[in-house]
Order: structure tokens, then C-alpha cells, then sequence
């Protein structure tokens, strides 16, 4: 578009300053903000008083607006021309591309840096990843954590295509014979690694709630299927989940049993060749949206896990929550549904065994969602601070302040270390291993994760000021994460129940040889 408009001098955007005669530049762009001005959220008279009339307007610009205001097409279209023998400076990322800001990626993204983990087919993944997010599900995010509303069925659609919903649920006999990314990585090379890059890239977004909303009920509630239900099962059920057909939410949580799932109360009680399941559940993440539910349940033997489908008796209501609607957060009733005893899950009495199965994989999802949504408010944060300009300097040039930024790069760096010594651990440890070894460490790395999230929350909050309490503007990204940073200290596990549990797994481990 730029070649194709009028080049002017310096000189010739100056003459236009007055009002009903008003150009700007940004970034060697030149702006006619004449019939705009009147239009102006901040009133005509700011233009002039902040001396930016006929004038380099760019410091002025990014002093109060993200570059994404530039790029609506209200506001592209008032672009005439460009500022001759200039070129842009500020440029957003295309699609695949990695940020320059330092700390803005994982070390192993970052220009000369190496990692033991990460392989060049990892480095191909990874950029098509992006590219499929920041093309595909990144206008739904933004478009769905504003509304409110589901993410939409072509999203749904071509996240199936690509088999990105069967490689959210990890390494896996459910990945043989798919067609993974375009063929960019194969179902037998495809590690924790591989769906490490997955979280990172969808929660880049500054939109929490969708990041529940991208189908993570299915990531939480598919495993106990594949792992413990029938064959016919299986083949009824998981296709239509992993091509985005059908939905499903993972149904343990109630209102008298959160981290205690010993004490859930709904019952199913045994009917011929059916359970009649009467009872409530909690905080149900894309409970209003889903067409089965993986549900826990109190049976005479003991805690039970079986698959219900939505049906007469089933009825779900959303709850408000403190992020967005999109997650589909609910409350579920069970009046009397009565459900095949096939879709039992697991040995009857046994279903302890099966949720906590999940359990490892759920949590360390939550830690890659977390990790990679508190690296991006760091690189916020170091925008900002560049570009803010108090007392004539940046804000950049207040010790106090680049002590916030250093703690910030410092948490999320030895939280990246940590989490991919895990994830290596988890590449190389079968699943027993897995069990044994790893429950403690990943238990405890979740709720180092989530504390430093919410030390990481205030900082920022104090670096943007006022910003930081808008829901649009400048500070929306830091807004949203310091509104929602407390879902993933509590959801798959609170986190100083997390941190007891890291403890007691290694008091187990005590050699009793050890004595000081």
C-alpha cells in the first residue's frame, strides 16, 4: 500500500498544523487527521497542546497507543503518503516470526543461543505453530475473550485439519496415522517437547480465558478414555472428540470436594446395565459448551470415573468468573441420568487410579500455559518501559523499575529451566517413572510457577500505573493476566497443596541412611 502513496518532505507535513488543516507522521507515515481530529477519543485540542501538529508525532504516539491502533482500517486509511528518504522503523511480527525484545522468548528462540533439547525439526515446528496461531486463533482469541461467546466451529475445524487437538494431548497411540501439522513433524518424532511449543504459542495471547476455551476439556478429559475405556468405546467417542465434532469437559470438582476428591458426593448407583448418577459439579471448565462429560463419582465400591453424554436430565448453567465467558465455565446438575454401564472408566472403585493418571499431564500443561503467558506480560513490560517517557527520560532510567524488570526475567528464566529439565525427564521415563519420579517436581514447580505469576502481576501492574487497570489500551495485556493469574494457582491443584504434595513425595524418598 505504502508504494503506492505520495512521498513528502519534513518541511511540507509542517505546513499542515492549524486547525481543519491537520497532518501528523508516525514511523515516516503521514498522517491527514483534519476531519478526525473533531473525532479524537482524547478531544481535538490534545493534538495541538501536545505540540504535535504538522510534526513527528511518533514518541507522542507510543507514549498512549499500542501499534495495533495503526493497523484498523478506521485508522490505516487516514494515511496519504510517507515522509521521503524514510523507512519504518516499528514493524509488528508476521506470521511465525520471533520477537527481538529480550526475555521475550525461551532462550533456545533467541539469536545465538543453543539448548541440548530443542532439535531444527523442533525449530520447523515451532514456526509453524506460530504461524497457524497468530493466523487461525489469534483474531477468534481476541474476538472471543471480549464476547464472551464459544470459539467458533471453523477454528474448531481447522485446528482438526492440522490434528492440533490430538496433539495437545501429548506423545500417544491416539497421534499413529494422523497427518501432524502438514506433515512438519511425524507421529513417532512428535515428543513433550513438540506439545511443550503448543502451550507456549496459545497462550501468547493476553487472553486467559480463551485459553481454556481452545478445547482444554479435552486435553483433561480424554486420557481417562484412552486409557481405561473400552475398545468400542474408544472408537465411538474419541474421533468425533479429536475432529472437533463433539466436546468434552473433565467432571470431578463440587462444591464440597476441590483438592479433596475423596469427598465428592454425587452418587451412581447401579440399575441393571445402567448407573443412575444424581448430583453437582463445580467449576466445570467447557462445561456449557461440552456434549460429554468425564465424571468422578461416589459408587458403592467406591470413587468411580465414567463418561456421560449430555441428555434429558443433564442440564448445565454457566458461572461468572473473573475471566472470560469463552472458557465456558460451569455448573453441572445430575438428576437421575442414567448412563450405560459401558462407559464406566476403569475397574469400579478404582477411579482414584484413573484421575490421578491425569493428573501429572494436567499440571504441567497448566505450568507451560502459565509460564508462557507471564514471559509475554515481561515482554509488555519492556516495551513499555523503553518507550514511556518521564522527566524527559524513559522510564527505563528509574532504578526502581528495572529492579521490577529483573525480577521478572529473573523468575520466568529459572522457571523455563526448570520446566524443560521436566519435560526432558518426561521424554525419557516411561510411565511408571513418570509416576514416581516426577509427580513431587511437577507439583512443585506448578506452585513456583503460579507465585511467581502473581509476583510478576503486581510488578507489572506498578510498571504500567493507571494502565494496568484498564480493560483496553496500553495496559490490556497486563490488565487481563493480573485479573486472571489466580486460575492457575488453583485449578489442577491449589498451590500450596501443590507445594505439600512436592514435599511429601520427597519425605517418602528420604534415604534413612541420611542423618547430619
Amino acid at each position: 500500500m505504502a508504494a503506492n502513496l505520495k512521498q513528502y518532505t519534513a518541511e511540507e507535513v509542517a505546513k499542515h498544523n492549524k486547525e481543519g488543516d491537520l497532518w501528523v507522521s508516525i514511523d515516516s507515515k503521514v498522517y491527514n487527521l483534519s476531519k478526525f481530529a473533531d473525532l479524537h477519543p482524547g478531544g481535538a485540542n490534545v493534538l495541538f497542546a501536545d505540540g504535535v501538529a504538522g510534526k513527528d508525532a511518533t514518541q507522542a504516539f507510543f507514549g498512549l497507543h499500542r501499534l495495533e491502533v495503526l493497523q484498523r482500517p478506521q485508522y490505516a486509511r487516514l494515511q496519504i503518503g510517507t515522509i521521503q528518504g524514510e523507512e519504518p522503523v516499528i514493524k509488528p511480527l508476521g506470521p511465525g516470526e520471533v520477537s527481538k525484545v529480550p526475555y521475550a522468548e525461551p532462550t533456545w528462540l533467541a539469536d545465538g543461543f543453543k539448548s541440548p533439547y530443542y532439535t531444527e525439526g523442533h525449530r520447523k515446528f515451532q514456526k509453524a505453530v506460530r504461524t497457524f496461531f497468530m493466523e487461525v486463533v489469534q483474531p477468534a482469541a481476541l474476538q472471543c475473550e471480549e464476547n464472551g461467546k464459544r470459539i467458533p466451529q471453523e477454528v474448531v475445524d481447522k485446528m482438526a485439519e492440522v490434528n492440533m487437538i490430538a496433539m495437545r494431548l501429548g506423545p500417544g497411540k491416539h497421534l499413529k496415522g494422523r497427518t501432524l501439522m502438514n506433515g512438519t513433524v511425524t507421529p513417532e518424532e512428535f515428543d513433550y517437547f513438540h506439545e511443550l511449543i503448543i502451550n507456549t504459542e496459545l497462550a501468547r495471547f493476553g487472553t486467559r480465558g480463551f485459553v481454556d476455551g481452545l478445547l482444554n476439556g479435552a486435553v483433561i478429559g480424554v486420557p481417562p478414555i484412552l486409557n481405561y475405556g473400552s475398545p468400542e468405546l474408544q472408537a465411538r467417542v474419541v474421533p468425533e472428540i479429536l475432529s472437533g465434532k463433539k466436546f468434552l469437559a473433565l467432571a470431578i470438582s463440587e462444591a464440597f470436594a476441590g483438592s479433596d476428591v475423596s469427598g465428592l458426593q454425587t452418587t451412581a448407583v447401579r440399575d441393571g446395565d445402567f448407573w443412575v448418577v444424581t448430583g453437582t459439579k463445580k467449576w466445570i471448565t467447557n462445561g456449557v459448551f461440552a456434549d460429554y462429560f468425564t465424571t468422578g463419582c461416589k459408587t458403592e465400591t467406591g470413587f468411580t470415573v465414567m463418561l456421560i453424554e449430555r441428555g434429558d436430565n443433564l442440564e448445565t448453567k454457566a458461572i461468572k468468573t473473573s475471566y472470560s465467558p469463552t472458557a465456558g465455565t460451569a455448573y453441572v446438575t445430575f438428576d437421575k441420568v442414567r448412563v450405560p454401564v459401558a462407559n464406566t472408566l476403569g475397574p469400579v472403585g478404582k477411579g482414584m487410579n484413573v484421575i490421578l493418571t491425569n493428573f501429572n499431564h494436567e499440571r504441567w500443561m497448566v505450568i507451560c500455559t502459565a509460564l508462557s503467558a507471564q514471559r509475554v506480560v515481561v515482554e509488555e513490560c519492556l516495551k513499555w518501559a523503553s518507550q514511556r517517557m518521564v522527566f524527559g527520560k524513559p522510564l527505563t532510567s528509574q532504578a526502581v523499575i528495572r529492579a521490577k524488570l529483573a525480577a521478572m526475567i529473573s523468575r520466568v528464566e529459572a522457571s523455563q529451566n526448570w520446566l524443560e529439565n521436566i519435560t526432558h525427564q518426561m521424554n525419557n521415563m516411561n510411565y511408571a517413572e513418570t509416576a514416581s519420579k516426577l509427580a513431587g517436581p511437577i507439583g512443585l514447580l506448578k506452585s513456583f510457577v503460579t507465585k511467581s505469576g502473581a509476583e510478576t502481576a503486581t510488578d507489572a501492574s506498578q510498571v504500567f500505573g493507571g494502565r494496568a487497570l484498564t480493560v483496553t489500551g496500553m495496559g490490556k495485556v497486563i490488565e487481563n493476566y493480573h485479573r486472571t493469574v489466580m486460575f492457575d494457582a488453583i485449578l489442577a491443584g491449589a498451590e500450596d497443596v501443590m507445594a505439600d504434595l512436592g514435599v511429601r513425595q520427597a519425605m517418602k524418598k528420604m534415604p534413612p541412611t541420611a542423618r547430619l
